[in-house]
């Protein structure tokens, strides 16, 4: 990405800055049309895709779907999946379409920019999104934020996500969990014990403050080695602290009292949920 400010211009000014060549507007058979390879977004509501094919069926599709040659296999969408299934559904053959041509990184960059714009990923598809952006484009976290008009814990906090076990990540997509519900999970370190949790969240339905009490009530209970005079159970006190501190930071918190002193243990799954601790730590940076 040779400019990176250019995508907070929107996802038009992408499209013309990523793509070249082409900009005639064509009619295309849409069983020409392949979905991009690279596409963010695999999960389509049909319930909204319905709602856009009836729409179609009376208005017909007023936005022209971008597409790049593909060779053989026809064109690959850059933009407009949801426009090309809706007009599938709605019993359409053809659909307006600008040719353009791209490359893969081209289009994958548009792809995620569009469907983060248009705010109707799920929550892993986002966090996927996001983190292929800072990994793939050499976006930080901050500047991402920046773009999307997003603040840099809410990107930091999205990608922790991906830590979660694919069956905690999977009730994600599904809906039946909610960010709120399975954020609190991360602070607790056993897979295992994260999808036993995540099932008893969904089936009891608890709200995001239920969550995160029946985490602290689980991360104080878990059977562990201490070392003398550690730690807590019997200190109200100490586990209130220790709850809060687990909101504020979003992650597991250990406050473990040795005599008159002792220590407090903050855990991190990786280098951008460090950065993300450091920057509530010290919000003005190491300098």
């Amino acid at each position: 990405m040779k400019d990176k400010r250019r995508l907070g211009r929107g996802l038009g000014a992408l499209i013309d800055e990523a793509v070249t060549g082409g900009g005639d507007m064509i009619e295309l058979n849409l069983d020409q049309i392949k979905p991009n390879p690279l596409q963010p977004r695999k999960e389509f509501d049909r319930e909204k895709l319905q709602e856009l094919a009836d729409s179609i069926k009376e208005h017909g599709v007023v936005q022209a779907v971008v597409v790049s040659p593909a060779g053989r296999a026809g064109y690959h969408l850059i933009a407009g999946e949801r426009r090309c299934r809706a007009a599938r559904m709605a019993g359409l053959t053809k659909i307006p379409a600008l040719i353009r041509e791209a490359d893969g990184k081209a289009l994958l960059e548009i792809a995620l920019i569009e469907n983060l714009q248009r705010e109707d990923l799920n929550p892993v598809e986002e966090a996927r999104a996001y983190r292929r952006l800072t990994k793939e484009f050499g976006l930080t976290q901050e500047e991402l934020g920046r773009i999307l008009g997003k603040s840099r814990p809410v990107i930091a906090n999205s990608i922790r996500l991906l830590a979660l076990p694919a069956r905690v990540q999977q009730a994600l997509i599904e809906g039946r969990l909610n960010v709120g519900q399975a954020r609190p999970l991360l602070g607790i370190a056993d897979a295992a014990r994260q999808e036993e949790l995540a099932g008893l969240i969904a089936e009891r339905k608890l709200t995001a403050r239920e969550v995160e009490k029946l985490i602290g009530a689980a991360a104080e209970s878990k059977p562990k080695k201490k070392r003398r005079k550690e730690a807590e159970t019997g200190d109200p006190l100490t586990k209130e602290l220790q709850n809060r501190l687990q909101r504020q930071f979003g992650t597991r918190v250990r406050i473990s009292r040795r005599g008159g002193g002792g220590s407090i243990e903050i855990s991190f799954y990786g280098e951008e949920d460090l950065e993300r601790i450091i920057s509530i730590l010290m919000p003005g940076g190491l300098e």
